[in-house]
């Protein structure tokens, strides 16, 4: 899963920082084989700094980040959808 084509939603592209695409796209590359088709990343600002949870179902997983070097932290929850042919980064308002 996640070995294919890699899409980014308009909503993705305008509200979301280039460093933490690649930074979710990174945690997605970096899980074991067994792997969620729907992949979550909570993204929040604490004290001006970047914080995301990426988490997963089944099977079950949970990782939290800090990134106190992104230059624009923001706050949103996004999706990584594999649907066998292609992967697609999208909001979850755009769900």
């Amino acid at each position: 899963m996640f070995n294919n084509q890699r899409y980014l939603t308009k909503g993705v592209q305008t509200d979301i920082p280039f460093e933490l695409q690649i930074f979710m796209w990174g945690c997605i590359d970096r899980l074991p084989e067994e792997r969620d088709y729907f992949q979550v990343f909570k993204l929040e600002v604490v004290n001006g700094i970047q914080r995301i949870h990426h988490f997963s179902e089944q099977p079950e997983y949970s990782m939290k980040h800090i990134l106190p070097t992104v230059t624009s932290p923001i706050t949103a929850k996004v999706y990584v959808i594999d649907d066998g042919d292609h992967s697609t980064m999208l909001l979850a308002e755009e769900y």
